[in-house]
């Protein structure tokens, strides 16, 4: 991932760089991959668990589809990408909201998804996935199957029809995730420029310090080309 402090210009450019290569991979290739490792769920739960993935990031239409089914289910997405000179963070969407447990908010007593039938497309899709992460040596590399060995089955029987199909979903999903990333990185920069606003990295660690303290930060969410105010703590 692209650091922090790369400017503006720097991210599009590589969000953009990451959204051709998305395009360009193989379908066959991440159809092979798939037979291979032929995950089956076994319904453990962990992937719903704060901490084994940290957070479900959502695309702007699961947002809607959450906000229909329960409001609160949502939270400003964490580690926001910018913070101006008044102290304000700005996030590129939202995420799956998590009880005190770390568990997802949908997750009843039984480790079962309360909203299976609408769960978010990555809920869907994972642990299948395809973008590039840097390797032990820095190296940009294609990962395509997240916590391998760490949850599920494996070496299942897969279609080849259902690989196509699950190829085809997870190039949508990132393609869509990236060109939300781009459409974010768009609006800072012109938001910004309007408000004079700028970045600025003392800003955003001293108010990060504060907010594991117990103080209120304000984040501007992302959505639908647009931001939302939020005041949360942590």
């Amino acid at each position: 991932m692209i650091a922090l402090t790369a400017s503006i210009e720097d991210q599009i450019t590589f969000f953009r760089g990451e959204l051709k290569g998305v395009k360009e991979y193989s379908n066959d290739e991440l159809c092979s991959i798939i037979k291979e490792v032929g995950f089956e769920c076994d319904l453990c739960g962990r992937c719903c668990t704060r901490e084994f993935n940290d957070h479900v990031f959502l695309l702007e239409k699961d947002v809607s589809v959450i906000r229909d089914i329960d409001p609160d289910g949502l939270e400003p997405a964490p580690y926001p990408e910018y913070c101006d000179q008044n102290g304000n963070f700005y996030v590129s969407g939202y995420a799956l909201r998590v009880k005190e447990d770390g568990s997802c908010i949908f997750l009843n007593e039984n480790n079962k998804c309360r909203i299976y039938n609408k769960r978010p497309s990555i809920c869907s899709l994972y642990p299948y996935m395809l973008n590039r992460e840097a390797d032990d040596d820095g190296n940009l590399e294609w990962r395509q199957i997240s916590g391998l060995d760490q949850h599920g089955c494996y070496h299942s029987h897969i279609s080849d029809e259902e690989c196509k199909s699950i190829a085809c979903d997870i190039k949508a999903y990132e393609k869509a995730y990236l060109k939300q990333k781009i459409a974010f990185l768009d609006k800072i920069k012109d938001y910004f420029k309007k408000n004079k606003l700028r970045h600025v990295q003392g800003v955003y660690d001293r108010e990060m310090r504060a907010y594991k303290k117990g103080k209120d930060i304000k984040v501007f969410v992302f959505f639908n080309g647009e931001f939302e105010e939020h005041n949360i703590r942590l």
